[in-house]
């Protein structure tokens, strides 16, 4: 079994390999990023963030999601409102995991 790490970026937590393709919120960055906010490597957990900890990932494709439709209905009272959301998300490849 290869290392994995949980990483944190966007308000939201991630648990990556190396070779993983993550989307995850956008990030205005091309080419290489690297994440320091790494919450776990393996067995060692921080404190809550482990110091000198990276992750390491390229950045594919900077893209709009899948919609999500949202409904909204009233029963009985012919209230029915539709609404679409397409967020926008930027797709990594996992490059590196350094402990």
């Amino acid at each position: 079994m290869s290392t994995y790490a949980i990483f944190q970026t966007g308000g939201k937590q991630y648990r990556v390999t190396e070779g993983d393709v993550i989307k995850v919120e956008k990030l205005s960055a091309t080419g290489s990023v690297e994440f320091d906010q790494v919450l776990m490597v393996g067995d060692k957990v921080g404190t809550p963030l482990i110091s000198g900890a990276k992750v390491v990932a390229e950045v594919i494709e900077q893209k709009r999601d899948d919609k999500v439709l949202v409904f909204k209905k009233k029963r009985r009272q012919n209230y029915r409102r539709t609404a679409g959301h397409r967020q926008f998300i930027t797709v990594l490849k996992i490059k590196s995991i350094k402990a």
